[in-house]
């Protein structure tokens, strides 16, 4: 199982990025997706997951309505679009797999494989 995630970099605020987390050694029916962040000095943070059986999708609430979560299933994918950026959203996202519960990832906790991490900043 390997996840590879990518997208990150510097944008002023409102800016938007598109992160990609593309995976192999499994398909995404079979584990769950999440988005988690980690800020400088703070724990890592559940951002988005989407559900491995059924799509559905679950944001934290400060990301709500900017940010969004979604999979092509083609090419083994799972993209979190992130619009109207904050200078709190800077932070090292990285994405994860994992049975989760009942299909999702709500917590690091649950996590049973990470992709390496690509930098946020946002910032003027």
């Amino acid at each position: 199982v390997q996840l590879q995630a990518s997208g990150g970099g510097w944008v002023q605020p409102g800016g938007s990025l598109r992160l990609s987390c593309a995976a192999s050694g499994f398909t995404l029916d079979y584990y769950a997706i999440g988005w988690f962040r980690q800020a400088p000095g703070k724990e890592r943070e559940w951002v988005s997951c989407i559900s491995s059986s059924d799509g559905s999708t679950y944001y934290v609430d400060s990301v709500k309505g900017r940010f969004t979560i979604s999979r092509d299933v083609a090419k083994n994918t799972v993209y979190l679009q992130m619009n109207s950026l904050k200078a709190e959203d800077t932070a090292v996202y990285y994405c994860g797999a994992g049975l989760g519960m009942a299909g999702l990832l709500l917590h690091p906790s649950m996590v049973g494989y990470w992709g390496q991490g690509t930098q946020v900043t946002v910032s003027s």
